[in-house]
């Protein structure tokens, strides 16, 4: 067997045991089922259930379609192989290497096997202790992930915000819409800590700030925990923020509270006090089912995880700004010295970390 041979060999194998991996199979087996929908007459009779399909439908084929490329490559290069011509080596030579390359690139997605890595990510940002400088730390943070999703091809969507008295957000809720968006920033969910000049006071003290990131998946309707209607207390009253000034004529917004656990989530962002309800129907499912399977696998009866306190001693990261510049993670130790480039959306080599650290 020759050299290239055998090298299209071991690329046909680690080809195949990532297939394997991303179950692939069934992925494709899902994919025709959804085919078979969107090709009935009455598809678009549901509008809502139409696009959730063709949400679904185009998300999947968007991870299958690479792989199926690139397993037929590999299936071609193997039989030009077998043909021994000469005059083809190096075209095929050339052709194995941009093989190997897009392999490369896409087993990136090997490390997104969690259960609800595929599904959007649903971000809340709180401000913790240090008063205006933390609310100012928590608006930050949002610019930091609005920045991350703009720059990696994410949708971000603000579903509500609290503005601070001076600066910033006392907390807020944003969507990350995208192919693995909540695989990518799981990781970020616990207390996140600044330390910088502030700039909130006259003396320019070097104060240290906190904040609670909460990262959960936005689930298929299929996934979500069945709510009762008794347990729940909806309130509606009048948006502020962003949004036009439409937005707040009308008793839009809703804040509902879960009884039984206390969970709270309020959406503003519609102009629609029904369609706010069914965005905060849905995150507060995310949170049940957040909070189920947290008491399930560490018998924890609050939300937020062991970390809760957004203050001393808790936080995943830090991030200096004086009297030098660096961002520390304090669970994988990866350290980055540009400080402000990770808050300008510079998170991927802090997140690359994260998957790593979490796999081994």
């Amino acid at each position: 067997m020759s050299d290239f041979e055998a090298n299209i060999k071991d690329l046909k194998s680690a080809v195949d045991e990532a297939v394997e991996l991303l179950d692939l199979d069934k992925k494709r087996s899902d994919l025709a089922e959804l085919d078979s929908k969107m090709q009935m007459d009455d598809f678009w009779s549901d509008n809502k259930v139409a696009s959730e399909v063709s949400k679904k439908h185009a998300g999947l084929k968007k991870l299958i379609d690479p792989w199926q490329e690139l397993e037929d490559q590999v299936a071609e290069l193997a039989d030009f192989a077998k043909m021994h011509d000469k005059s083809l080596h190096d075209e095929l030579i050339q052709r194995l290497t941009k093989a190997k390359a897009k392999f490369d690139d896409l087993k990136s997605q090997l490390k997104f096997q969690g259960e609800y890595d595929s599904s959007n990510a649903l971000i809340s940002i709180h401000a913790g202790a240090g008063g205006t400088d933390a609310q100012d730390w928590a608006g930050m943070l949002l610019r930091m992930y609005s920045r991350w999703a703009e720059q990696n091809d994410f949708k971000a969507q603000l579903l509500h915000e609290s503005k601070g008295e001076q600066a910033g957000v006392k907390s807020v809720t944003m969507k990350i819409e995208g192919q693995f968006a909540c695989g990518w920033l799981r990781g970020e969910h616990g207390v996140h800590r600044l330390v910088r000049l502030s700039p909130f006071n006259s003396a320019g003290s070097r104060e240290t700030s906190f904040a609670m990131v909460e990262v959960l998946p936005e689930l298929d309707d299929d996934q979500q925990v069945e709510l009762d209607e008794s347990d729940l207390k909806i309130d509606v009253y009048r948006a502020s923020g962003h949004g036009g000034q439409s937005v707040n004529t009308t008793d839009s917004a809703v804040r509902i509270t879960h009884v039984p656990t206390g969970v709270k989530v309020a959406i503003q962002n519609e102009r629609s006090q029904l369609q706010n309800k069914e965005t905060a129907l849905k995150v507060l499912a995310s949170k049940l089912q957040q909070l189920a399977k947290e008491q399930q696998q560490e018998k924890l009866a609050e939300l937020k995880g062991p970390n809760q306190e957004a203050a001393w001693g808790n936080q995943i990261r830090s991030y200096v700004l004086h009297p030098y510049t660096s961002v520390k993670d304090a669970r994988t130790k990866h350290e980055e010295k540009d400080a402000q480039a990770v808050l300008d959306g510079k998170l991927g080599p802090l997140l690359e970390a994260y998957l790593e650290y979490s796999i081994k």
